[in-house]
């Protein structure tokens, strides 16, 4: 079989569809719970934060209004998923998960600059906290966010979208934690500034991993090359493993979410070469050596049609 000099080849559907591995629905009924666990404990600690006047309270209560919206939104979004492709989204909408990760670290980020310009305020005029009351609630929200950490961290930990969910019920476990040692400090020393000093160090803390959801949701959205794939050892793969092929150019590499990788590229291939078996040894080397299922080659001889 003779091939054409810039013969365009996919894998087994047209360029206007793409079969995208299924949102994972164990994950989003988690997410779901989670969601339904935090927004139910938020009332009762802002009330318990106000009754006591504890800041530590309040931060860990806006935290877990954060959490609530970060998990509707993260189970938005896996619903959306599941929604097929269409004509106007070919790749679907399962890039909504990675738009929801990098709102849901941004989110963040305005999380603990209010608990910060709110502890500043506390050093200054210090209030009175009642500690029995703080300590009650914080141990109470240690239990519910220990629960709730448990049904996210069983779910799928390479999601962005999931680990941004995970991330924001971490904040509050350790928001928790900080409110019942500052419930004790005050309890038995009257030390109110441990109350702030505290909240500042549980945002500290999380500051660093909401970075890197950040970072990796944007780099994605900026449609990045994956982290674990470099874009020229893919070529130099191809022409090592497969006699046939002579170059490979024009590599582009780009992530739909995390686990869904996408690469297009040119090949030059001996003219002896058979097509249909050279275009599915290429796939094979792109599935097994990189992990890549979905990818769009272009099969040519001599000289690159665009390069001329």
């Amino acid at each position: 079989m003779t091939m054409d000099k810039h013969d365009h080849s996919h894998h087994g559907h047209d360029h206007g569809s793409f079969h995208a591995a299924p949102v994972s629905a164990d994950s989003s009924r988690r997410v779901f719970w989670a969601m339904i666990l935090t927004g139910g404990f938020m009332l009762a600690e802002v009330a318990g934060g106000l009754y006591s006047g504890s800041l530590a309270l309040l931060s860990d209560a806006g935290h877990m209004l954060t959490d609530f919206l970060s998990l509707a939104l993260a189970w938005i979004a896996f619903r959306a998923g599941e929604r097929r492709p269409d004509a106007r989204r070919t790749y679907g909408y399962h890039r909504f998960q990675v738009l929801a990760a990098f709102v849901n670290g941004l989110a963040l980020f305005l999380v603990v600059g209010w608990i910060a310009w709110e502890a500043v305020d506390r050093f200054r005029e210090p209030v009175e906290v009642l500690a029995t009351p703080m300590l009650v609630i914080a141990s109470l929200g240690l239990v519910v966010n220990g629960i709730v950490f448990r049904i996210l961290h069983g779910g799928d930990r390479d999601n962005l979208n999931m680990r941004g969910a995970m991330l924001h019920v971490l904040g509050d476990l350790l928001g928790s934690v900080a409110a019942i040692a500052a419930a004790l400090v005050i309890l038995y020393t009257g030390w109110t500034p441990i109350d702030p000093l505290l909240s500042v160090f549980v945002g500290m803390l999380i500051l660093r991993s909401a970075w890197d959801v950040v970072r990796r949701s944007g780099h994605i959205l900026l449609e990045g090359a994956p982290e674990d794939i470099d874009r020229g050892g893919v070529a130099e793969h191809l022409k090592s493993a497969l006699s046939e092929v002579i170059d490979v150019h024009h590599v582009h590499l780009w992530s739909l979410t995390t686990a869904q990788t996408i690469i297009t590229l040119h090949v030059i291939v001996d003219a002896s070469a058979d097509h249909d078996t050279t275009l599915a040894a290429i796939h094979d080397q792109l599935r097994e050596a990189f992990g890549i299922e979905h990818a769009t080659v272009q099969i040519e001889h001599g000289q690159c049609v665009e390069a001329e």
